[in-house]
């Protein structure tokens, strides 16, 4: 059995040492929906691979809407990586740990970028659970895919979810340290660049929905994102 958090760890991971969270513990809350409704989204992927399978050693993008919705512009905001965008919009963590085997593992990325946590806490699941579920994903990564590098984004404030925002720190709190006691998992803080002066979410980055992110929230990450992951994989690139 597994163990990776420190005991000198923040409070938020020191529970779940306490609670003895592991590569085979995952806390089982009742707030989980069903990841099931995503079959069909899943299968939509799988479908387009047997038309055209991305290749293997890429850097594979996966996450909830900020990702899917992203999609587009991908390949050209992280140039010259080659990327495999598979975000399906309104997943958890607890989904993508779901469905690891056949959105992750499958494609033999040499890096996977991933963003989840926002849709957790609207969902109300705590954030030592989003945490607990972040951790199983990471190890069945290192398992299932030896020297794979994992980036993992911070949980983006937004207007419409303004109240969440004390739980979404703490989950990136709790994403930070995980980081910090992985060699092979870099935090990159997407967050902090879209408060305002005076530490609120920056409205000129949303759409109308004040949720989802317009062109110039998607440029504000890639320019948060490029100098840590274009130029930690671009040697790697060039060698695969």
């Amino acid at each position: 059995m597994r163990n990776t958090i420190p005991i000198s760890a923040s409070p938020l991971l020191a529970c779940l040492f306490l609670i003895g969270c592991n590569s085979d513990y995952i806390i089982r809350s009742t707030d989980w929906r069903d990841p099931d409704k995503f079959e069909q989204a899943i299968r939509n992927f799988e479908e387009a691979d047997t038309k055209s399978m991305p290749p293997q050693g890429a850097v594979l993008c996966v996450g909830s809407s900020s990702i899917r919705k992203w999609h587009g512009e991908l390949a050209q905001d992280l140039a010259p990586l080659t990327v495999i965008g598979r975000g399906f919009g309104g997943s958890n963590t607890n989904d993508l740990l779901y469905y690891a085997d056949r959105i992750i593992i499958k494609y033999k990325p040499r890096a996977v970028m991933i963003y989840e946590g926002d849709n957790d806490i609207a969902q109300g699941i705590k954030p030592y659970e989003v945490i607990a579920v972040y951790q199983r994903l990471l190890d069945k990564i290192e398992d299932d895919l030896p020297g794979c590098r994992v980036y993992l984004l911070a949980v983006k404030p937004s207007p419409k979810r303004w109240e969440y925002w004390p739980k979404m720190r703490q989950v990136n709190e709790g994403l930070t340290e995980l980081a910090n006691d992985r060699e092979a998992v870099t935090y990159i803080d997407i967050a902090t660049p879209m408060l305002d002066a005076q530490g609120r979410p920056r409205a000129e980055l949303f759409i109308q929905d004040d949720l989802h992110l317009n062109r110039a929230g998607y440029e504000l990450w890639r320019d948060m994102i490029r100098p840590v992951l274009v130029e930690a994989e671009r040697a790697r690139e060039q060698n695969e």
